[in-house]
């Protein structure tokens, strides 16, 4: 399947999306419903406090003007006390002193009563349910509010708010009941305040609201898996793009990069991609280059032991058939078998030293030695291979000390190195100068020097001026004086005008301070 990762990022979104929506919905409707009931409950409640405040205030006037006449009436006529029992649920409310209560003060207080507030007095008779505003006994009340209204009865007429939740056999729906106690001018209860509302009003409201909530979620998950898409799709392209870069890299093309500029986890990728390119690119033109080298040293390293082994086979031949017969002839091709072996023995031996010195886990004795006692030694060989070409080697230094961590074999050859060529390339009766001033140190001769197109090449391995002069070359020499001069930290360039002056500088790393002995 193409965009494994785009699907697989959508169906996470996806199922996040789903897993979140329906928790807001079933947590929304929840809380919801429960807030309606609650902020319904709050206003029942408030509203019965109202009403029982209400009742315990204009019952306690009510009954002092009621006291007031009965005293005048007591004078005219007395009246039945037969009233006070319950005579059926069409006796009239105002029949005696118990009757002078709840019933005559709602006549006052008119539309304050509606038809779900229910008043009980003390003795748990209804004295009012709605238009009827009639008595009724406990067992009514059983009957008609949810079955838990006896327990709400009881708590609310001693001193606490109630509330409950039940079937009304009445109302034959599920009903909230709030109960508040009535309260006289001292604190005593002497009745009760009962406001019952279905439930299905609210559940109602509450269907509807998520009923809106579902719609407006299902429009909003739509746009959001819209969205999801293109954000899956945009996060895998640059991924796919990479996956292509990778894969042009690996058929060994190194130039292509994925060029991803995002400042995040994929753009860091990008760019990692593209420096692997990079770096894979450099590491394969120096393959190439090295490969170029070994090419090049196999067929340098195979011309220069051709000749020898040539010569010397030839002479071998040439005296094993008694071609040569003569003392003088038979000594001359001894003595050139000799020469060739005694150069194959040379180039042997800087083959090695070269292989050594590349070798970076070739260790070299470095300690602390004084350079200017190197360059003496030096200049004291040097004066012995040229005097056979009367050649003078000269040293100029600004200093007699100058300390430093390097190998003093090590150096000692590659400043022979340098001497030796500059001897092997000067007319007789010359110079070769060795002047040691600051950080540099200089080789001068006044020999045939370097044309210009060869100085980049001088320090290459088997490169060598082809001249009468340089017969005996290996054309390793100044590679090898190169490796040395690397590995004691010191730079080494070669300048040249042919005929005129020839000049290899050597840059030197710092002198190291010295210490004085006490």
């Amino acid at each position: 399947m193409r965009n494994k990762i785009a699907v697989k990022l959508f169906l996470a979104i996806a199922v996040a999306l789903l897993t979140f929506s329906l928790l807001v919905v079933s947590s929304f409707g929840y809380l919801f419903n429960k807030h309606v009931i609650m902020t319904r409950q709050k206003d029942m409640e408030e509203r019965a406090e109202r009403i029982a405040q209400a009742l315990g205030d204009s019952r306690d006037q009510w009954l002092l003007f009621q006291k007031h006449r009965a005293e005048e009436a007591e004078k005219g006529e007395q009246r039945g006390l037969e009233s006070n029992k319950y005579q059926g649920p069409n006796v009239p409310p105002m029949q005696g002193p118990r009757a002078i209560g709840f019933n005559a003060v709602l006549r006052f207080l008119g539309s304050s009563a509606a038809e779900d507030v229910w008043i009980i007095d003390e003795h748990h008779y209804l004295e009012i349910t709605g238009k009827d505003r009639t008595s009724k006994p406990p067992s009514f009340l059983a009957k008609e509010l949810p079955p838990e209204a006896e327990k709400v009865v009881k708590q609310v007429l001693q001193g606490e708010n109630t509330t409950t939740h039940g079937f009304s056999e009445m109302l034959k729906v599920p009903t909230l009941t709030v109960g508040v106690p009535v309260r006289d001018k001292d604190e005593k209860i002497i009745g009760a305040v009962l406001i019952h509302a279905p439930v299905s009003g609210m559940d109602v409201a509450v269907h509807e609201t998520n009923r809106i909530l579902l719609m407006c979620g299902g429009i909003a998950l739509l746009v959001a898996f819209l969205l999801a898409v293109g954000f899956a799709l945009r996060l895998t392209k640059p991924l796919k793009k990479m996956q292509q870069t990778a894969e042009i890299m690996a058929d060994g093309d190194y130039n292509v990069r994925c060029n991803i500029r995002q400042h995040d986890e994929v753009g860091e990728l990008g760019t990692a991609l593209d420096s692997l390119g990079e770096k894979l690119l450099i590491a394969s033109k120096e393959s190439a280059k090295l490969d170029k080298l070994r090419k090049d040293f196999i067929a340098n390293i195979s011309h220069e032991l051709r000749t020898p082994v040539t010569v010397i086979r030839g002479s071998l031949e040439a005296l094993i058939d008694k071609v040569i017969t003569t003392p003088e002839k038979i000594d001359e091709y001894y003595q050139q078998m000799l020469s060739e072996t005694l150069f194959l023995q040379r180039l042997i031996n800087d083959l090695l030293d070269l292989s050594r010195l590349q070798n970076t886990d070739f260790k070299i004795e470095m300690a602390r030695i004084n350079l200017c006692e190197v360059l003496g030694d030096v200049v004291h060989s040097g004066l012995r291979l040229g005097r056979d070409k009367n050649i003078n080697v000269v040293l100029q230094e600004d200093k007699h000390c100058y300390t430093l961590e390097g190998d003093y074999g090590r150096l000692r050859q590659m400043l022979m190195v340098f001497v030796d060529n500059g001897i092997k390339f000067s007319p007789e009766n010359s110079t070769v100068e060795i002047e040691l001033k600051d950080r540099l140190l200089t080789v001068t001769d006044h020999g045939t020097g370097v044309e210009a197109e060869a100085l980049p090449h001088i320090f290459d391995r088997f490169y060598k001026v082809r001249n009468e002069r340089n017969k005996t070359g290996t054309g390793l020499g100044l590679a090898i004086a190169r490796e040395i001069a690397q590995r004691h930290g010191m730079k080494v360039h070669m300048e040249s005008r042919p005929n005129i002056e020839t000049k290899v500088v050597i840059d030197l790393p710092p002198a190291e301070e010295q210490t004085e002995k006490v």
